[in-house]
This record gives structure tokens, C-alpha cells and sequence, in this order.
């Protein structure tokens, strides 16, 4: 028997081309198969005790899964279906990057309040950064390495505008398998990072406004810059500390 292949952007599970009916009709040709469901040994061995409840990965030790990696193929080919998803549900290149920055802005509120956990329940003494440049040293170094598994390239002072600093990241990991058409050249998928620094500077008491642009240079075509433009709130406070 032959089963007519789906389009290649569909999935075999969900094909479009058929109808409700066909799908819940046993008999009908479809490309929709599924395996015979068999019970694992562990799932076999838990159903045997009366009321066993299966771990779930909210039963897990933070603390045990610091080191844990994530496939980068898995993460590039996520990330690859976000932007193509965001991307026919918006307007223009603007919106697109508003999109991504929003959500980047949720996973950065979830990246902080896990740091902030393993800190407090790993130290004695735990500290909150009350001056911005540790803070930001803090975001180069560990906030990066949560969240890409190693520290940003650089930090620069704005020479122009005292409230502007920005973090380098040379080869920023979720550009390295994304290709932009020449239409969309000024798009910059890092907006997803600097949702990430916008939550994470709200989060620790220095609200500022991030955004990511494109500095490709011959050595790193990928080079992008997270450019951070902080309120005067926070820099009438710097310089009430500084003062004292």
C-alpha cells in the first residue's frame, strides 16, 4: 500500500490536505501512521504500585542541572521555527525584532530568577549588585554563560552619550545557522538576546532599553551589538553613589 508523501515543509503528523473525517477514519489512505503503543519497563513497574507518581522535571535539583548543555542542533532548529513563526504574523522588520525582544524579555525574567535561586542557596552570604557597572559585568560574564555557555567578547562605554554602553558578542550562537535575505539585511535575530539583558537589567533595579544591531566586520560577519540605553533614573543614582 502507498502513502503519498506530505510536503516537505509538513510534518507527517499534521497535513493540512486532509480532512477531520479522513483523519479519524480508520480505513482511509492517510500519512498519518502511528506505532503500536508499548508499555516501557518503567512505566510497566511505576502502573504495578498503587498510587506511584512519575518524576517530572519539576522534581529535579536545580542545583544538579547547572552544568547541563543543550544540543545545539535542537536549540538552532527551535529557534529557526520561533522566527519563521514570528516572521508571517508581522508587518515589517521593526515588528519582527519588537517580537523576538518581547520574547526574549520572558525567557531573561525566568534566566534571572534561576541565577538568583542557585546564588542564594549556594552562599552563605549572597550579594545583589547595587552599582550598574558589576551589574553588567555580571550580565557579560554569567549571564551569558547560562544562557550560551560562555562569557560575551567586550564591553564598551558609548564616547557620545553617557547613557549607552553595549556588550560585544563576536559569534552570537543563535546567528551562526540563520541566513538573512538581502531584502532584510537590517534585521538583527539578536534582538531575541537583548530581550534577554532588558529583562535581566529590569530584574536587578536598572531599567534601560536594549536593542541589538549588526556590526559584521571581515573577521566576524556575525558580530552583533547589544546596544543598552539606560533611564536617567539610573544614572542620577550612579552619581548620587559616587558622591557619598
Amino acid at each position: 500500500m502507498a502513502y503519498t508523501q506530505p510536503h516537505p515543509r509538513l510534518s507527517v503528523l499534521s497535513t493540512t490536505s486532509q480532512s477531520s473525517g479522513d483523519h479519524s477514519s480508520p480505513t482511509t489512505s492517510s500519512t498519518r501512521f502511528s506505532l503500536p503503543s508499548v508499555p516501557s519497563i518503567s512505566t510497566t513497574a511505576a502502573s504495578n504500585k498503587p498510587g506511584a507518581i512519575r518524576p517530572t522535571i519539576y522534581d529535579r535539583n536545580l542545583n544538579k542541572t547547572r552544568v547541563a548543555e543543550v544540543s545545539a542542533s535542537a536549540f538552532s532548529f527551535l529557534f529557526s521555527e520561533i522566527v519563521q513563526y514570528t516572521q508571517k504574523r508581522v508587518s515589517g522588520i521593526n515588528d519582527l525584532e519588537r517580537r523576538l525582544n518581547t520574547l526574549g524579555y520572558r525567557i531573561g525574567m525566568r534566566v534571572l530568577e534561576l541565577m538568583v535561586w542557585r546564588a542564594e542557596s549556594s552562599s552563605k552570604n549572597p550579594k545583589r549588585e547595587i552599582r550598574f557597572l558589576p551589574a553588567l559585568m555580571s550580565i557579560h560574564t554569567q549571564v551569558w554563560k547560562a544562557v550560551f555557555g560562555r562569557p560575551a567578547d567586550a564591553i564598551e562605554k558609548s564616547v557620545e552619550n553617557a547613557d549607552e554602553y553595549m556588550i560585544i558578542d563576536n559569534d552570537p550562537p543563535i546567528e551562526r545557522h540563520i541566513s538573512v535575505p538581502r531584502d532584510m539585511s537590517q534585521l538583527s535575530c539578536s534582538s531575541f538576546t537583548a530581550g534577554i539583558v532588558e529583562a535581566v537589567m529590569d530584574g536587578l533595579g536598572f531599567p534601560a532599553r536594549v536593542t541589538a544591531h549588526n556590526t559584521p566586520t571581515a573577521q566576524f560577519p556575525s558580530r552583533t551589538t547589544i546596544l543598552i540605553k539606560l533611564e536617567q533614573s539610573v544614572l542620577d543614582r550612579e552619581e548620587l553613589q559616587s558622591s557619598r
